[in-house]
């Protein structure tokens, strides 16, 4: 009777611990949609990179989690951050060195990336205009 009990509170506590952790990846990816939205970057990927139990949240117990999330400014290439959180709260967010995207841009733009002519005027052979 007590051990049904124990192994009862046991595995309660475990789907709390459960529950906490799929509402901090649902504020995580709401945060991180929000944030690409704003900084005009493609959200790509967000994922749990890990997780531990701690002391000090909102709640007493709580997770400390650490996020990464994959996003890119103009369709190709890729880029990383991480978004650290305490319990439900969103502690920092790291955001690597990425260049300005130019999404509304792309149909008016010529040679600012890659190509036989680099810069936007000139072209000694002619053929980029």
């Amino acid at each position: 009777m007590m051990t049904d009990l124990l192994l009862l509170l046991f595995v309660a506590m475990v789907a709390a611990f459960f529950w906490q952790l799929r509402q901090m990846s649902e504020i995580a990816k709401l945060f991180t949609e929000k944030e690409c939205k704003r900084q005009r970057v493609q959200l790509l990927a967000i994922a749990q990179l890990n997780a531990r139990p701690t002391l000090g949240s909102s709640t007493g117990i709580g997770w400390k989690a650490c996020y990464l999330f994959e996003f890119s400014t103009d369709g190709v290439n890729l880029y990383r951050g991480h978004i650290h959180m305490l319990g439900k709260k969103i502690q920092k967010i790291e955001w690597p060195i990425f260049p300005e995207p130019q999404w509304m841009e792309a149909p008016t733009a010529r040679g600012t990336v890659g190509g036989s002519c680099g810069s936007r005027g000139s072209c000694s052979s002619g053929s980029c205009r």
